[in-house]
């Protein structure tokens, strides 16, 4: 068995039970179509729950883009820590979601291929029925690319003609072989639609001209389920935060996917659009009550994460003002933690205050014991540059407006021609100092 028999082979064991047990080929199709919707269901459940997870996040992942716009990485980051505190895998989605498209390929093989890839007849037997129908001039070897559809010509022959068939093959049929009808409500499902089918119909003859228009309709019913079902989606999980570019690109891919469906539906059998019209009709059911279910539960989660995220912060606030209270009484305790170099650290810069706080009280006392009198200090003065904030400055000029005007008048005209600087205590000590030692000489 070869590699893509091995592929094929759960779907083409699946049709044929269905085919054994409806006895109808479109029936048997749709069946397909659900079970597939049905086996696919967790998968697609998860793929859809993450993009709605994604959707929903987009203003926080917009806001985060406005924060730390320039900076890559730490975007990245804040990104990353986002997608992982909310359980969300941006890839799941679109990974799940490409599932589909192998199952719709493996399935076209084996529509295409009835005989070796559905039934699993021998191809020595292809050929065995390919030249007892060209010798009864039932048959014209295919060239080109009818030639891709030739085990489906043979199929419907060897239904129109199974008991000549069985009998006068007796002896080679292939046990494999199956009595397949591609009937399906008056269509010929191994049939291709034709784009041009008006311009060669016998409109006189209803049997002839209402199967061909049927054909033709199948891949525009196929394309408007298609577009039908994105639309429902959108409208069920419409997308938030989106610019008009995103939003642009999500509406050409919306109505581009669509109209590749009506150009492969008329390049392949009428099966595979039977198919295809299905496969939406049953993805759109399944989308609708995911949509809803998830919904649902989606809201329960974010109610329980906003609940834990304001617990974390009414707990982290309190922690900050027992922090700030143990701080104001001095009952701060030493984290044990803390690198030798910040402790030592620590000890420097209070032994600086101590000595500072004990170099004022010196010059406090000095200054009493020699009779010296402080400076007033102007409001205006940071460090020894007494107008700092300016020579007219009213601390109160916006508090007490009605006196400020006639507050800046008299600070200005205090101000006026006093020094900038103020002098040191220390200078000022250091003179009244050599004036008394000289007196005492």
């Amino acid at each position: 068995m070869s590699f893509g028999e091995i592929i094929t082979w759960p779907f083409a064991k699946l049709m044929v039970w269905l085919y054994n047990l409806t006895g109808n080929y479109g029936v048997a199709l749709i069946f397909f179509a659900l079970a597939v919707n049905l086996i696919m269901t967790p998968f697609m459940a998860k793929s859809k729950k993450s993009m709605m997870r994604q959707t929903r996040l987009q203003p926080r992942i917009q806001e985060l883009q406005k924060r730390h716009e320039g900076n890559p990485q730490k975007l990245n980051a804040e990104m990353q820590k986002l997608y992982r505190e909310e359980g969300v895998n941006p890839m799941s989605g679109c990974l799940w979601s490409l599932i589909p498209f192998p199952i719709l390929i493996a399935l076209y093989s084996v529509v295409r291929q009835p005989l070796t890839r559905m039934m699993f007849v021998a191809k020595d037997f292809v050929t065995v029925l390919q030249d007892f129908f060209v010798e009864k001039g039932l048959y014209t070897a295919a060239t080109g690319r009818a030639s891709a559809y030739y085990e489906i010509e043979l199929t419907k022959l060897v239904h129109d003609n199974w008991q000549l068939v069985s009998s006068e093959l007796a002896d080679k049929l292939d046990p494999n072989l199956l009595n397949v009808d591609f009937s399906f409500l008056g269509l010929n499902l191994g049939d291709q639609p034709q784009w041009n089918f008006f311009m060669n119909t016998d409109w006189s003859q209803v049997s002839v001209w209402l199967p061909a228009l049927g054909l033709f309709l199948i891949p525009f019913i196929s394309a408007g389920l298609s577009w039908a079902s994105m639309k429902l989606s959108t409208k069920m999980n419409p997308s938030t935060g989106q610019d008009a570019q995103t939003q642009a690109t999500m509406n050409s891919m919306n109505l581009m996917m669509p109209l590749m469906s009506i150009w492969i539906c008329f390049v392949m059998p009428a099966a595979m659009g039977i198919y295809w019209i299905a496969n939406s009709v049953f993805g759109m059911a399944r989308d609708y009550v995911l949509t809803k279910v998830f919904m649902k539960q989606l809201a329960v989660e974010e109610a329980e994460r906003a609940a834990l995220r304001s617990a974390r912060e009414a707990e982290l606030e309190a922690k900050r003002a027992e922090t700030e209270r143990l701080k104001a009484e001095g009952k701060t305790e030493v984290n044990t933690n803390t690198s030798k170099k910040k402790l030592q650290a620590g000890e420097k810069q209070k032994a600086a205050e101590r000595k500072a706080a004990l170099d004022r009280a010196d010059r406090a006392a000095r200054r009493e014991r020699l009779g010296i009198a402080e400076n007033e200090k102007p409001a205006s003065q940071v460090g020894n540059r007494r107008y700092a904030r300016g020579r007219a400055y009213v601390p109160d000029r916006f508090t007490n407006p009605d006196a400020a005007e006639a507050a800046t008048l008299a600070a200005a005209a205090e101000s006026e021609g006093a020094d900038a600087i103020d002098e040191t205590v220390d200078e000022v000590l250091e003179t009244v100092e050599s004036a008394v030692e000289e007196n005492k000489e």
